[in-house]
């Protein structure tokens, strides 16, 4: 697995969005899943012009 090394802002900002200790894999995985249906979403949005 590739590591990824962020600045202490990100990981600040990170952290004030863990819930009951949640590890910082399934924040990014939820956070790539809500850009992801907002992107569909605008995809097919477009698609009603």
């Amino acid at each position: 697995m590739p590591q990824v090394h962020l600045d202490e802002e990100t990981v600040e900002r990170l952290d004030s969005l863990r819930v009951d200790d949640e590890e910082y894999d399934e924040i990014v995985t939820e956070l790539i899943n809500i850009y992801e249906a907002e992107e569909l979403t605008l995809f097919r949005g477009s698609d009603l012009d």
